[in-house]
């Protein structure tokens, strides 16, 4: 109730942006400094998010996820939240009583988090501790000897990190709260990537073959030196220690369940994760009534376009006919990674007549690494700090060539690149005035629903040159629409595997290797796949009533600017942000 309370006072927040208030400068000076300490926590807690930030005084360390700490973290949020509530929010002016609600809700859901036990499972069917941990060596700086002195720190903190997770995950086991067995098939390969016999092919040696210039020579071999020994002597044991324990007592021990609502007190955790990942006060009922609706809807869009291509048959021997003829399918990696890049420059050059603001950091297209690529999605979207040596990274899956259609690759690049979640992302980054947890936060029904938007945005964009490449965008706004009904029927209605694949091989164009790996995804992370359409269907709202509302008044490049311009936030406070924009705010 106190989680669903604060989401109830972020949109009471939200309904007063467009008031004036008179500011009482002790209630804001409280706010901003708690602000500013509870930000300072939060990353002191988890170097990791700190380095990923630009917040470099944690760089040598790794979180302390034992349920100690944990407790001792929960309890500081507590504190936190208490000193907030203290705080007469309507003293405070329209953004900070925005920032108030949106910490509010972040310290709660931290706490409900811990309560429901959720750290005993630190792994996902495509990610993991170890798995992020394998990729600091490519979001890390290094710029400087001190950047390499803390990443050997780093580097030597892992072992304990690593026994940390592997304790939480016994934990699970013993208490029933675990990742389902069925869906850890072939997991080990993330694991054993990194259980390397020579030092030089681990990922973790890649920044000491070269150094820049502003690493001192002389220090380069005693850099190089104290790497192998580190990596060698303890972040290879390690990696060797968690394939042995998964392979050995995890998977064979794990849960044979699939469902959320069958772990202990698993259907109220399940609730509250509907809640958690759509913002909005929903019920898995009516998501999954939702669901079933788009789904109708979408089918009729399908059915007109597969008229325009002229072929003569069934909705599924159409399925079929795109699932198995070749010329829909790349010949080569190459030739598949060359067409999202061709794409995403496309796109690149038709962005100034869509946004007024657009940001500074770039991108790059880049293959799935090979560790992850059987069991991940076509397509990811990987951010970079602003202050790093990386770009953003627009990930393509290369494994599996027969499943990745291209007539599907203009939505995944308009998602995962540009408009989507490049563009999103790295404009909050750079967003002036925003406090920092604003900028570098991350809600995944807006987030998620401005990926799905972007690829309904890509048809008045030109994108979508032959009938076959709309069908692919509509199977990929299908395939968001199955996810309501796939997701809730998994978690809270009891359906199998073998059912949620067949919802989707039925009502989508996805490929058979895709059905398999997006249904475990949804097993393995109860919730999360609720935020793609219910964002991106309020978003389309906003501006439909935007476009009614202000008639010749009204225009695109100003309304993505708003939607766009203070960063990832609940759907409750973009829609008073896009009142506001109605009413001349």
């Amino acid at each position: 109730m106190k989680w669903r309370a604060a989401w109830i006072l972020l949109i009471g927040a939200a309904g007063g942006l467009g008031c004036t208030v008179r500011q009482t400068s002790g209630a804001t000076e409280s706010f901003r400094a708690l602000m500013a300490e509870w930000w300072a926590f939060e990353l002191a807690v988890d170097p990791i998010r700190a380095t990923g930030v630009g917040e470099h005084r944690h760089d040598a360390l790794l979180p302390f996820v034992n349920p100690d700490s944990l407790a001792g973290y929960t309890a500081r949020r507590q504190a936190f939240a208490a000193r907030l509530e203290g705080i007469p929010v309507d003293q405070l002016s329209p953004d900070d009583r925005v920032s108030h609600a949106m910490i509010a809700a972040e310290l709660d859901e931290a706490i409900k988090e811990f309560q429901f036990g959720s750290y005993r499972i630190p792994i996902l069917v495509d990610d993991g501790f170890h798995i992020g941990f394998a990729r600091q060596p490519f979001q890390f700086r290094f710029a400087s000897l001190a950047d390499y002195r803390n990443f050997l720190g780093r580097l030597a903190s892992y072992p304990r990190y690593n026994r940390e997770n592997i304790a939480n995950l016994r934990r699970g086991l013993e208490t029933g709260f675990t990742m389902p067995r069925v869906v850890l098939e072939g997991y080990e390969s993330t694991i054993a990537a990194h259980a390397v016999d020579s030092v030089d092919r681990s990922v973790f040696w890649n920044p000491f073959a070269r150094f820049p210039n502003a690493v001192p020579a002389d220090s380069h071999p005693v850099l190089r030196a104290q790497a192998r020994q580190v990596i060698s002597d303890s972040v290879v044991p390690a990696y060797r220690e968690f394939l042995r324990f998964m392979v050995e007592e995890y998977r064979p021990n794990a849960r044979t369940t699939i469902g959320a609502s069958e772990w202990p007190d698993g259907a109220k955790y399940y609730d509250w994760l509907v809640t958690k990942f759509t913002t909005l006060p929903l019920t898995a009922d009516s998501v999954h009534r939702l669901g079933l609706a788009e789904v109708a809807r979408i089918r009729g869009e399908m059915d007109r376009v597969i008229g325009e291509t002229g072929f003569r048959g069934s909705f599924s021997s159409f399925l079929g006919f795109l699932r198995t003829d070749p010329r829909f399918y790349p010949k080569s990696g190459d030739e598949l990674l060359s067409f999202a890049s061709r794409l995403a420059k496309l796109a690149d050059a038709k962005l100034p007549a869509y946004f007024g603001l657009l940001p500074r950091q770039p991108y790059g297209v880049e293959p799935v690494p090979d560790d992850l690529a059987p069991k991940y999605t076509a397509g990811r979207y990987v951010g970079a700090p602003l202050d790093g040596p990386r770009a953003g990274t627009y990930w393509v899956n290369l494994y599996g060539l027969p499943s990745r259609p291209l007539y599907a690759l203009p939505a995944l690049t308009l998602h995962e690149a540009v408009p989507g979640h490049h563009l999103q992302s790295a404009l909050a980054k750079e967003l002036e005035g925003l406090p920092p947890f604003r900028r570098f936060g991350y809600v995944n029904a807006f987030g998620e629903g401005w990926g799905l938007y972007s690829e309904y945005l890509g048809v008045e964009m030109g994108m979508y040159r032959t009938p076959y490449e709309h069908f692919g965008r509509l199977t990929y706004e299908m395939w968001r629409a199955c996810r309501l009904v796939v997701d809730t029927g998994l978690h809270a209605k009891g359906w199998s595997r073998d059912q949620a694949r067949e919802f989707l091989a039925g009502n989508t164009a996805l490929s058979l290797h895709e059905i398999r790996t997006e249904t475990d995804r949804y097993i393995s992370w109860p919730g999360q796949a609720l935020a793609y359409k219910l964002g991106e269907l309020k978003i389309r709202e906003l501006r439909l009533q935007a476009e009614r509302a202000m008639g010749s008044r009204f225009d695109l490049r100003s309304f993505h600017d708003v939607v766009l311009g203070s960063g990832s936030v609940p759907l409750t406070v973009l829609a008073d942000q896009v009142n506001g924009y109605i009413a001349g705010r």
